[in-house]
């Protein structure tokens, strides 16, 4: 019987969604006749891993630490094969202006952005609104910041000060929200998420009833297989394995030159709102054999 380890929880802003991701995936490997460990992680980690001894780590954590590469060094070292993607993979994908500036330099479409105090964005905006304001290595839109408007830049600049690490400030692209999970190279579907109010922010991706996923997007033809393709090319320019996320804007407005990538995430959320196992049970796979699947797909970096 295999034995697989899945780790949840961890110390990042994510924790919560890790938790319930973790808990679903545990789950779901114990239907399918695996033995489980659930791991909720903290420091001693090591040592919990040295004597567990699992065959494989379901990797379940969200945001810093679990997803930035440094979980995955761990699970290398000790020589555990583990689901999602690997060491580089993770890192670059974590950082935004890293992975975006590798996806520019492949000819995948990017929004203009900008690397820069945030404390400045408020008085030296890069460009005028609108604009958003992320972090430049959170998930789940964490902190993230929509100036529409100049009036909005005192509010925001009130929030920026009181933050001590770098910003990314990005053009808006008006439109539409779209997403596409890949599964071991292959992209799924394509979902249109559509917040019911604001934007897509933590609170509509983790409430139920906030934002309506509408699967398939409603878009056109070819702008649909060119997010398909944008999704697939970002996860095997990154060297990503396993399950990862692509997340995108459309301007319906300008047409396939209206797509934009935002951000490519390596541990896509398996919580009950997810969209990532729910663009694969429309593509016939069920929670239970995506999670298999992944567990099947664990490795170590060569």
């Amino acid at each position: 019987m295999t034995h697989v380890a899945v780790l949840m929880g961890g110390w990042s802003a994510e924790r919560e969604v890790s938790l319930v991701s973790g808990r679903a995936c545990a789950e779901a490997l114990e239907r399918r006749g695996f033995r489980v460990s659930r791991v909720e992680v903290d420091e001693r980690l090591p040592a919990v891993l040295t004597r567990l001894r699992p065959d494989v780590v379901f990797n379940a954590l969200h945001g810093r630490l679990g997803e930035d590469g440094r979980v995955q060094g761990l699970l290398d070292l000790l020589g555990i094969p583990y689901t999602h993607s690997g060491v580089r993979a993770s890192a670059i994908a974590m950082h935004k202006p890293t992975a975006l500036r590798l996806f520019q330099s492949a000819g995948l479409p990017v929004p203009e952005g900008r690397v820069m105090p945030a404390a400045e964005v408020a008085e030296a905006p890069p460009f005028p609104p609108p604009f958003v304001v992320k972090p430049v290595d959170e998930g789940s839109s964490i902190d993230v910041e929509l100036v529409l408007r100049a009036e909005d830049l005192a509010r925001v600049g009130h929030k920026l000060a009181e933050r001590s690490r770098p910003v990314l400030v990005e053009r808006y692209i008006p439109g539409l929200e779209l997403t596409c999970a890949v599964l071991d190279g292959r992209p799924l579907a394509v979902t249109e998420v559509a917040p019911r109010e604001g934007f897509y922010d933590y609170r509509a991706k983790y409430t139920p009833g906030i934002a309506e996923h509408r699967l398939p997007a409603p878009i056109p033809p070819r702008v649909y297989e060119r997010v398909m393709e944008i999704a697939r090319c970002a996860h095997l320019l990154l060297g990503c394995r396993g399950l990862t996320r692509a997340d995108l804007r459309f301007d319906p407005e300008r047409g396939e030159a209206g797509l934009a990538l935002l951000e490519i995430n390596t541990q896509p959320g398996m919580t009950p709102l997810s969209l990532a196992p729910e663009q694969a049970a429309y593509c016939g796979l069920s929670f239970e054999d995506l999670v298999v699947r992944l567990v099947e797909l664990a490795a170590c970096d060569p």
